[in-house]
């Protein structure tokens, strides 16, 4: 039901500048048509659903429905507050064509965004004094099994008939973790592996490079690398040779991650992508950047 409150609203005089002034009144929203319970509850629809559909649903203009969930979305964050993080995760998002980016910073430990700004995905537009960069290693990893990839390909191509059949359409069982295969997808992986021997060994290097994560100290970590990347000797294995330059090059990024204090869980990191990725598609075509970063800041924080 619609309902309707007419009021007066008093003006007084400001002793302090002597201008007149309107009162203020805390129930209302800051488009003073709807209360700020009003805007609370279009700001909580909104979570849920998009604003045109809301709109029509309460028969409001579509600026308005942004306008109060814009509100809503503020007292989330003021409530929250911004509390000195110890562990962040930085990304960058596509926020539209052109390569146009947008740097977004996490709160590993709080799990929730807390920065979303820059203006491309340049160190310039993130700079962290005093931090100690970790790299996410499930990046790393995935560029690893872009490696194996490689492999696989290049000798689908070099090879022939019979010998060539057993890999064609094997791409992510090659790919996966043996414990995430369906048995006919094992029994698949070990014809593989037992038919060729180069794709045997740059399977066995994958899934022992693993082992470097475990360690707690940074001269294991290194002995450990130093070993695996000597393994690489004579294997004729080009794209994890490029990998293992990747990972010298970062060492210091890679080598952080070993001591106790930096074992935090990045992949909320990746999971936060993907909401963001969710929040764009049902934005689709909107222009105000405003309201994109209070819907990531506020996309894991707890309702009003």
């Amino acid at each position: 039901m619609r309902v309707y409150l007419e009021f007066e609203v008093r003006r007084v005089q400001c002793r302090s500048c002597g201008k007149v002034k309107r009162e203020r009144l805390e129930f209302l929203a800051d488009n003073p048509f709807y209360t700020k319970r009003f805007a609370h509850y279009v700001g909580r629809r909104c979570r849920s659903t998009t604003i045109k559909e809301l709109a029509k649903e309460l028969h409001l203009d579509w600026d308005t429905v942004k306008t109060l969930e814009k509100q809503y979305m503020r007292a989330q964050l003021a409530k929250a507050g911004t509390p000195g993080p110890k562990a962040i995760g930085i990304d960058e998002i596509s926020i539209r064509k052109g390569h146009t980016y947008r740097i977004v910073v996490s709160d590993l430990l709080r799990r929730r965004p807390i920065w979303f700004g820059g203006q491309d995905r340049s160190e310039k537009s993130m700079a962290a004094p005093q931090a100690a960069i970790l790299f996410d290693k499930f990046h790393v990893m995935r560029h690893l099994g872009e490696a194996l990839d490689k492999v696989r390909k290049a000798e689908y191509a070099r090879l022939a008939g019979k010998d060539r059949s057993f890999i064609k359409g094997q791409k992510y069982t090659l790919l996966s973790h043996r414990e995430n295969l369906t048995p006919a997808g094992r029994q698949n992986l070990k014809k593989l592996l037992a038919a060729n021997k180069r794709l045997n060994t740059a399977y066995l290097l994958k899934e022992s490079f693993g082992q470097l994560w475990d360690y707690q100290r940074e001269s294991w970590a290194r002995r450990f690398f130093d070993n695996w990347r000597a393994s690489l000797k004579w294997q004729r294995l080009e794209p994890y040779e490029k990998f293992a330059q990747m990972i010298e090059r970062h060492w210091d990024g890679i080598a952080a991650y070993c001591k106790p204090e930096n074992k935090v869980s990045l992949g909320f990191v990746e999971g936060l992508n993907n909401k963001i990725r969710v929040i764009q598609r049902r934005a689709y075509g909107l222009r105000d950047e405003e309201y994109l970063r209070l819907k990531i800041l506020t996309c894991m924080l707890p309702e009003l």
